[in-house]
């Protein structure tokens, strides 16, 4: 197992440098060595870690999440000899962060601007997306995530709530009225996510029963933001998560209806894979990120 860890390092290095040749200066060992390591580790996972040409060097599709795991193998192994000889270590390294695309925009990017200033050793990298990804199979330290969660090895730490929220502007609610029932929505229209299954039908918590009510969808979008920017025109009723039109309401832009029947809200939660020692890089972050993305959601009084 030693050896490796001997092979992993190198094969990182030879990654980082750009060749064997860089590689082999850098770790001062002979280049035959870098070669040779890199190839037993090929040998060993029976499949190819690296395209070599002349010219460049670049990972194969299987290097690439391969390499991955070695950075982190690498790192928690570092940190746990550093844990058990009592060394201080600053946290550093790449930081992978994901998000739904609204909520990163809003929320997350400014607490990750404000972290990087304080970690200078850590990188971060920042992937918005409303696609779920796998924390373990997607190389994901962190994951903010919108809804009520499975029960999983996962460690989740909530950091606030959002309701999902039925708006308009007002100039559409003085043309059209304002439904004070879900089922007076089906004279209205509509504005609607494409990526939203059933989009033909909205639900609303009537006591403790679901009512599902049929809707006409005037406009179809691909986004949240384009959603609201059209209730916000005066298209029609949108139905969008409350963080997320939380600005457009503070400048009168838009108006909520039907508070009352609205479904329970939805948890919002750091989510980290939480396996063994965690990396000082995550530790930093989940400190350094929860309480404050806890606040802005606080300051949002909605």
């Amino acid at each position: 197992m030693a050896d490796r860890f001997e092979s992993m390092s190198i094969l990182v290095a030879v990654v980082d440098a750009g060749s064997f040749s860089a590689a082999a200066r850098r770790l001062e060992i002979p280049l035959a060595t870098v070669s040779r390591k890199v190839a037993e580790l090929e040998s060993h996972l029976n499949t190819r870690l690296l395209h070599r040409s002349t010219r460049q060097l670049a990972l194969t599709e299987a290097g690439q999440s391969y390499v991955a795991a070695c950075r982190r193998i690498l790192e928690e192994v570092g940190e746990a000899e550093r844990a058990a000889s009592g060394e201080y270590a600053a946290p550093k390294g790449e930081l992978v962060v994901t998000a739904p695309i609204v909520f990163g925009r809003l929320h997350l990017l400014p607490v990750v601007a404000e972290f990087l200033k304080t970690y200078p050793d850590i990188d971060v990298r920042m992937v918005l997306t409303d696609r779920v990804m796998h924390l373990l199979e997607e190389q994901v330290d962190v994951a903010v995530r919108i809804a009520e969660l499975p029960d999983s090895r996962f460690i989740a730490a909530r950091i606030g709530t959002t309701r999902r929220v039925v708006c308009a502007s007002p100039a559409y609610f003085a043309e059209h009225g304002t439904p004070t029932t879900p089922l007076e929505i089906t004279g209205h229209a509509c504005i609607t996510m494409e990526q939203i299954a059933s989009r033909q039908v909205w639900t609303f918590l009537s006591g403790k029963a679901e009512v599902e009510v049929p809707i006409r969808s005037r406009l179809v979008v691909s986004t949240a933001e384009a959603a609201i920017d059209a209730a916000v025109a005066g298209i029609g009723l949108a139905r969008v998560l409350s963080y997320q039109m939380a600005d457009a309401m503070r400048a009168g832009a838009v108006m909520t209806v039907l508070d009352a029947f609205e479904p329970p809200p939805w948890p919002i939660s750091l989510v980290h894979p939480g396996q063994g020692i965690l990396p000082l890089k995550l530790r930093a972050f989940l400190d350094f990120a929860g309480p404050r993305l806890k606040t802005r959601l606080e300051e949002l009084g909605i």
